[in-house]
């Protein structure tokens, strides 16, 4: 059993004493995607006070022995696309250092049992049109794309 193994990720809520947490992480987990991204810690703690007031519930961290990485899913959006209540995911990310270890896939499945909790059968986000990565993520995990907007993708899943 290798040491990641042995590791047990721990996702909790996040609470108002994350923020600095969050935007430190968010930048390194933003290296080389700045087209993306906020750049300035003052929109970053915007975006992170924004994200607790859409669904403070639908929004969580995940940590293995330090924060690694957060989810935020809001369960009160209406999809433009559908005229529904979805689960909108509007941010996921995981440090660099800690990726391909399955975090990333037990916040997304932390977000989309919380949506569903509150009965909302499909989940959009909105990712890069160039992050291959996140879209070969989201595409493993059931997502597919349904559309652009300018430089972004939007994905959905049915649940």
């Amino acid at each position: 059993m290798s040491t990641f193994e042995r590791m047990k990720i721990g996702i909790r809520s996040v609470n108002r004493d994350d923020l600095d947490t969050f935007v430190n992480l968010y930048k390194i987990s933003y290296q080389g995607l700045e087209d993306y991204a906020y750049t300035r810690n003052r929109d970053i703690k915007h975006y992170f006070r924004w994200l607790m007031s859409r669904d403070k519930d639908g929004f969580f961290i995940a940590e293995i022995e330090m924060p690694v990485g957060f989810v935020a899913c809001d369960t009160n959006w209406i999809s433009f696309f559908d005229d529904t209540r979805v689960g909108e995911i509007h941010e996921l990310f995981v440090h660099p250092e800690w990726r391909g270890r399955g975090i990333g896939k037990e916040l997304l499945t932390t977000a989309i049992e919380y949506a569903k909790s509150k009965n909302r059968f499909l989940i959009e986000l909105w990712v890069g049109e160039t992050n291959e990565l996140a879209k070969r993520f989201y595409q493993k995990n059931g997502f597919v794309e349904k559309g652009s907007w300018g430089k972004w993708i939007r994905m959905i899943k049915k649940v």
